[in-house]
């Protein structure tokens, strides 16, 4: 008799079934595994073979072969433990077969028997509710699983309590899903002190997820800034949190019991390599870009990144997603993100202060920024200089207004954009609007549409620059309450262009 049980083998953010074939037959006593496994899924022979002697539970002597089909996917990962484990026992009848073939697991065991939380339970529930089938998975892995709805996960912290539940002995409860409450970071726009401007730029970024520029001198406040840019985004939606933490499952970052509503804030260090950034290795991981999701991409110190590592992100950038070629896969990861690029003016930094430039004025700022690319800089919806703060400007009372009151008006802006893109399946924010849909949403008035005619003649406006001045456009009419795109709306987003234009 062959006994079937059901697991999973990731290819990027989506789940593949496999089946796990176990046959126990006459012949020299062997445990042979097959089916393209790499080396954590072959020494799951030993695993399970010493977790079955911890419950006393003894091989016979004979043939067990497994099979993991298909045989030429590529199978890795220690979550292949429990699938094994559950199709020997059910062909050693200790198990009911069909009760086993009606589930899909995953989960790695230890030498006692206990399971161990793996990555990838998130993906793996939504496997299992297309092929309707009940997730079985270690119980630190089912508050995370039980978010897919569409089918029941079940949680076990033994090989022995999973036992006992198909045997009918103590069946286990369903998982509840879990959620993680993120502390607040007590991060605040009022403790930035001045820089006004810059703040304002940080509301319309975060209101339509545009793309921003900061260049200023060392000390000016613009990692401060960027810090508290999650604090005015509003918490992901249901099926916002579901995709990024499908994402965030593959990568193992899924510790905590749970998933969180908080938006993603990834900030790699400009010595991170193509892979890191952009997705790949051995596996084909996803990268910070995918990690940053319906989330946040800071990238301080941004003409220090390699030049090929800053080439990769346009095609992200401009499609919401990367594909990760490798010799041996292909994979596709969402990344959809918010991008905060922050940079100094020039290499010592001092290009704007009188007193503390260098000789090299203005060489020195234009090749430092020229590491940056034309097209590359084209992508910033927003760029702004953040100037030096003195130190007499640090002792003024706090100004503007709080992140409270600037998540308020940012999250009234984002209902406005769900409903007016509420039958686009592929937009979401202003920044996804293009074609016909930009047109409709975003041609300004007559006295707009003179100006930024103007601006598009004398400045040598792209193109894509167009497009993504009426895209910021909306964003600021939408924040000012106004239906229609007016002058007002056209000339500040249009100011937000041209010093990008000056630069390069």
């Amino acid at each position: 008799m062959v006994a079937r049980a059901y697991t999973v083998a990731f290819e990027g953010v989506e789940a593949r079934q496999v089946e796990v074939q176990c046959a126990v037959t006459p012949g020299v006593p062997a445990f042979s595994l097959v089916g393209l496994p790499d080396k954590a899924v072959s020494e799951a022979r030993d695993r399970v073979r010493t977790a079955l002697s911890s419950m006393a539970i003894a091989l016979p002597s004979k043939r067990i072969t497994i099979n993991l089909s298909p045989a030429d996917m590529p199978k890795e990962g220690s979550h292949f433990d429990l699938p094994i484990a559950l199709a020997l026992l059910a062909a050693l009848e200790i198990i009911p077969p069909d009760a086993v073939e009606g589930t899909c697991s995953l989960g790695e065991l230890s030498l006692d028997g206990s399971l161990i939380p793996v990555i990838g339970a998130l993906p793996a529930a939504m496997a299992a509710a297309e092929e309707e089938r009940t997730l079985l998975c270690p119980k630190g892995s089912g508050a995370e699983a039980a978010w897919v709805g569409a089918t029941q996960v079940i949680g076990a912290a033994t090989l022995a309590d999973v036992v006992r539940h198909y045997t009918g002995q103590s069946p286990l409860p369903p998982a509840e899903p879990g959620e993680v409450t993120a502390d607040a970071s007590g991060r605040d726009l009022r403790d930035v002190k001045g820089q006004e401007r810059a703040k304002r730029a940080l509301e319309i970024a975060a209101a339509g997820r545009h793309h921003l520029m900061m260049v200023g001198t060392p000390g000016s406040g613009k990692s401060m800034l960027a810090a508290r840019l999650p604090g005015i985004l509003p918490p992901l939606t249901a099926p916002e949190a579901l995709e990024t933490s499908m994402i965030h499952s593959l990568a193992g970052l899924l510790t905590e019991g749970g998933i969180n509503r908080t938006r993603p804030f990834r900030e790699p260090h400009h010595t991170a390599s193509m892979a890191a950034i952009v997705g790949g290795g051995r596996r084909a991981g996803p990268g910070e870009i995918s990690l940053a999701h319906n989330g946040v991409l800071f990238m301080d110190e941004f003409p220090e990144y390699p030049r090929a590592v800053l080439e990769t992100l346009r095609q992200p950038i401009e499609t919401g997603e990367v594909v990760v070629a490798r010799a041996n896969a292909h994979v596709r990861y969402p990344c959809r993100f918010l991008l905060v690029a922050a940079a100094n003016p020039c290499k010592c930094g001092y290009l704007p202060d009188p007193a503390r430039a260098c000789a090299r004025v203005p060489q020195c700022g234009e090749d430092y920024m020229s590491r940056i690319s034309g097209p590359l800089m084209d992508r910033f919806d927003l760029r702004i200089e953040v100037p030096p703060v003195s130190f007499t400007d640090l002792d003024l009372p706090p100004s503007g207004d709080s992140s409270l009151e600037v998540a308020e008006r940012v999250a009234t802006a984002r209902a406005v954009q769900q409903a007016r893109f509420a039958d686009h399946a592929d937009m979401r924010l202003n920044a996804d609007a293009e074609g016909e849909a930009l047109e409709e949403i975003a041609t300004p008035d007559g006295e707009g549409r003179d100006l930024l005619n103007t601006v598009a003649e004398r400045m040598g406006l792209s193109a894509r620059g167009y497009h993504r001045v009426l895209r910021v456009a909306r964003t600021i009419a939408d924040l000012d309450g106004s239906d229609d795109v007016r002058r007002p709306h056209v000339a500040e987003a249009v100011s937000y262009r041209l010093m990008s234009m000056k630069e390069t």
